[in-house]
């Protein structure tokens, strides 16, 4: 038995037991106790592979692996606990959209740019681009994705446009640099590859990047950026 298959088997027999001595009765038989007489004996000469029915596991392996499990199972736990979408009953495209991409925009592996067009409180039409990722690290989406608000840009966010107002905002954030005096239209910089993310629905969105709009009740319009960083670490 090689390395990976043994490692396999004790996964197997680590699964199916709670305890280490839960495992060595099972490897015991009823003769066994009939001429041993004695089941902690029944147990060491299982232990020192003397006596069972199957592979001898070491306490030491087993215990160790046991709980290399259950470090593993609670990490699981504490990063779907992260998740703010984990759970949510979702109903709309655009939520289910952001959902998707929620762990990996909080990894790293993904930089997703959110574009908007809707309506605000006083009724006017407004747009703009959420650097997803950061917005998920300064603010709580639960309100988000339990449906107690609207995701909408902000005067904060990467891009910002009022047009009843005609209130035009730009800010580069952690992961994005505005380049906005482009005569072509604007453009977001990625800081961590340098790559150009180009929103002109017209144009290629760039380098390792996607243009992908979300049919949704819940906008007028919603478009969302996928990028991958392909820059060695």
């Amino acid at each position: 038995m090689d390395q990976e298959e043994g490692l396999k088997a004790l996964d197997n027999i680590v699964t199916r037991f709670n305890t280490y001595e839960d495992f060595l009765d099972s490897q015991i038989t009823t003769v066994d106790l009939y001429y041993l007489e004695d089941e902690t004996l029944a147990r060491q000469l299982v232990e020192l592979g003397y006596r069972g029915t199957g592979e001898r596991v070491k306490r030491e392996d087993f215990e160790g692996r046991k709980a290399a499990i259950e470090i593993s199972r609670l990490a699981e736990r504490a990063q779907q606990k992260t998740l703010t979408s984990a759970g949510k009953d979702l109903q709309d495209n655009f939520l289910m959209a952001l959902a998707m991409r929620e762990e990996d925009n909080r990894n790293g592996k993904l930089s997703s740019v959110i574009f908007i067009r809707d309506r605000n409180s006083y009724g006017q039409e407004i747009s703009g681009y959420i650097d997803y990722a950061h917005r998920l690290k300064t603010e709580d989406f639960e309100v988000y994705f339990s449906g107690k608000k609207r995701l909408l840009p902000r005067t904060t966010d990467i891009s910002f446009y009022n047009w009843d107002a005609d209130i035009a905002v730009c800010n580069s954030s952690p992961n994005y640099q505005v380049i906005a005096d482009n005569p072509e239209g604007l453009l977001f910089r990625y800081k961590r590859d340098r790559k150009i993310l180009n929103v002109d629905p017209k144009a290629q969105p760039g380098d390792n990047s996607t243009r992908i709009p979300i049919p949704t009740e819940l906008y007028i319009q919603a478009v969302i950026f996928d990028h991958i960083s392909r820059r060695k670490t």
